[in-house]
């Protein structure tokens, strides 16, 4: 099968990822950085397999490329890809799962860690000589809290949820677990309004479908406790911006780590890039991205490749 990379920049940066793995499947394989609009259907041609993370894969594209057997995405999202048009012309569409865990909870405590043990704000303080000028041997200036104790909420609850409670658990932290939106009711499980006030950090490990999309917004930011922290690493459509934004001006919340936005990057501007908004952690949808977990993304896509020139369907969502 000829296939081509349309976007490995999105996943590899300055060729710290070996791509050797992909070859090994496909060794005839060409690899772009980048792919513009305009070279689109030029790279296509004559191309049996497609590996892309962001490239839009309209029905009309779709039509253009005959030869087009799989699409072999680099991500779990499946959003910038027409399924129904991929499924009426036979082209099959992979994604790739749990190859980013370990990364993705390592950032949901290092961002937790940073706020809770107010890290940055020490380090600035430091940095502005004001040790230096203290009148003790340490600083109290900021008050740290401790996890031990503390309830940590969690919204999706599959392994990268099951993952944050298993370290959450090891801090002595209280699991509690919500009903996901639009999911199958579990007995065991909260719902979201009764958790939200009773939890000192929530953090979303959830989709985004019609009965997830802003998720937290005002109501919901208004029934946590005033010392609570949002972590969203899942998707930005998921947190109502503006609302977050309000609550951190108004000291409703008392902090947020947020890996993800509605539009990556930026470009129109986000309320919560405001240079003015305290206990904000704001990171350019990093959370998955240690060297480790992207090595792992091109083992996961290789595997899916291979099984679909056998016959297989690992990974397939079409």
């Amino acid at each position: 099968m000829r296939g081509v990379v349309l976007d490995f920049g999105s996943v590899s940066y300055s060729g710290d990822l070996d791509p050797a793995v992909l070859r090994a499947v496909m060794p005839d394989l060409v690899i772009h950085e980048a792919t513009d609009d305009v070279d689109l259907r030029a790279r296509l041609a004559g191309r049996a397999v497609v590996i892309a993370n962001k490239v839009e894969f309209t029905a009309a594209l779709l039509a253009a490329t005959p030869e087009l057997e799989l699409i072999a995405l680099t991500a779990t999202g499946t959003n910038n890809v027409d399924l129904e048009a991929a499924r009426a012309r036979g082209i099959a569409v992979c994604n790739i799962r749990e190859y980013c865990t370990a990364s993705v909870v390592q950032h949901v405590f290092a961002t937790l860690l940073a706020l809770t043990h107010r890290v940055r704000e020490y380090d600035r303080a430091l940095k502005a000589g004001a040790w230096e000028n203290a009148e003790q041997f340490t600083m109290l200036n900021f008050p740290i809290r401790e996890l031990a104790g503390r309830s940590i909420g969690i919204v999706g609850f599959g392994t990268l949820g099951q993952a944050v409670a298993r370290v959450a658990a090891a801090f002595g932290m209280q699991v509690l677990v919500a009903n996901r939106p639009g999911a199958p009711r579990d007995p065991a499980r909260l719902e979201l309004a009764d958790l939200l006030p009773i939890v000192d950090v929530l953090t979303l490990h959830c989709p985004i479908t019609p009965a997830t999309r802003n998720l937290i917004g005002t109501a919901e930011l208004a029934r946590m406790k005033r010392d609570a922290v949002l972590i969203n690493t899942a998707r930005g459509a998921l947190v109502d911006a503006g609302a977050l934004a309000a609550a951190l001006r108004a000291g409703t919340i008392g902090g947020a780590a947020i890996d993800v936005l509605t539009e990556e990057p930026p470009v129109h501007g986000n309320p919560l890039l405001a240079a003015d908004l305290a206990n904000l952690i704001v990171t350019p949808h990093t959370a998955w991205a240690a060297r480790e977990s992207r090595q792992r993304a091109l083992a996961e896509v290789a595997a899916n490749i291979a099984d679909f020139a056998k016959g297989g369907r690992r990974g397939r969502v079409v």
